[in-house]
């Protein structure tokens, strides 16, 4: 049996981050995000209960969703586990979900119900794809922190140039699987999700379920109340979001929802890219540049017709949400030459990262409607 430590900082660890450092004051400034990620990893990978998905399960996809986003050190760390618990049993759940994993790391905008019911047919119950998906959606996000702060903290592994990361392909369906109108490109346009396995009926969750929903406002949502099948992550994943977007000095919160749209540009969401694009507009007052971004189209070049400041904003934001991530020390530093210093950068990589987080949850559970 696998116990992992409650008092190790296991991103600080990967990232070899001094404690003096200016990183590590900044991560000290929002400790909030930092405790909601770790507490997310050990709500995903410590469990209280891991019902029917194993934790040895867990651990093998977990190492193969690293590599696939070009995390060695992280692939390491979730391989000594799986040592240590002894190798997840063959049987035929496993290689339905890594072929799901594989799809989410590359092609997130690729998944369809039908994936969702191939996992139903091996054996996965509506329970474990919610875990599932929350499991392959943090390594995602967990993945981007890592090379971010090790960015940051000067710990670069390449030099190799990169092409600019350019818009991701999208769903171009004209009507949901329940029959209502899809979007058809990217707008601030307020939309609809539907789900496509059931969300759990608010009567049926226990005590702490209900409490958690309420808490958060989130009682009448059919994604929240999806996602709560696994509430310790949720409650986890909640706080982190909150802790990440919802703090006062560092980077500008107009720009975090900026990063929040180019992510899911990259990633071909068009969900979160409507609620993030409509909030940084509201905030920036900068309604054409915000559509600008959103009319760009597959292939294209997301930071065309912005200024300086924006364009090093999304080049980075996208470069860090390409998988695997290419940012690199070049975008840093025209970063670092608009003057952002390492608080708003950390902010920067964090709402970033964040959506490689949030848009595989969208996009892999349901779809959006007008």
């Amino acid at each position: 049996m696998t116990t992992l430590s409650h008092q190790v900082d296991l991103l600080a660890e990967l990232a070899e981050i001094a404690p003096d450092s200016t990183l590590a004051q900044a991560r000290a400034t929002r400790q909030a995000a930092t405790d909601a990620v770790q507490s997310s990893y050990l709500a995903l990978f410590a469990p209280a209960d891991a019902g029917d998905f194993p934790l040895a399960q867990r651990l093998r996809l977990a190492q193969r969703i690293s590599e696939w986003h070009g995390e060695p050190r992280l692939a390491a760390h979730y391989a000594a586990l799986l040592e240590r618990q002894g190798d997840a049993p063959e049987d035929e759940r496993l290689p339905v979900a890594l072929a799901h994993a594989e799809r989410l790391a590359f092609q997130p905008a690729n998944a369809n119900a039908q994936h969702l019911q191939a996992l139903r047919q091996a054996g996965w119950s509506l329970d474990a794809i919610v875990t599932l998906s929350q499991l392959i959606a943090f390594v995602s996000f967990q993945s981007r922190l890592l090379r971010g702060y090790r960015l940051l903290g000067g710990k670069t592994d390449d030099a190799a140039a990169h092409q600019p990361v350019t818009a991701g392909r999208w769903r171009t369906e004209r009507t949901t699987r329940g029959g209502r109108h899809a979007p058809p490109a990217f707008t601030r346009q307020e939309l609809g999700w539907e789900p496509w396995i059931a969300a759990k009926p608010l009567a049926e969750f226990d005590d702490a379920g209900r409490a958690l929903l309420e808490r958060f406002g989130h009682a009448d949502s059919d994604y929240f109340r999806l996602l709560a099948r696994n509430h310790p992550v949720l409650e986890q994943r909640t706080l982190a979001d909150r802790a990440i977007f919802y703090t006062s000095g560092g980077l500008a919160r107009q720009d975090r929802e900026l990063a929040a749209t180019v992510a899911s540009k990259v990633n071909g969401c068009i969900y979160c890219a409507s609620v993030h694009a409509r909030k940084a507009a509201q905030l920036s007052k900068r309604e054409a540049e915000i559509d600008r971004l959103l009319a760009v189209a597959p292939g294209g070049a997301l930071s065309q017709g912005q200024d300086d400041a924006w364009q090093a904003q999304i080049t980075f934001a996208a470069a860090l949400s390409a998988t695997p991530p290419q940012a690199d020390a070049g975008p840093l530093a025209a970063l670092r030459a608009q003057g952002l210093d390492e608080l708003a950068l950390l902010d920067l990589v964090q709402a970033t990262a964040f959506f490689a987080w949030a848009n595989r949850l969208m996009l892999t559970l349901g779809e959006p409607y007008l």
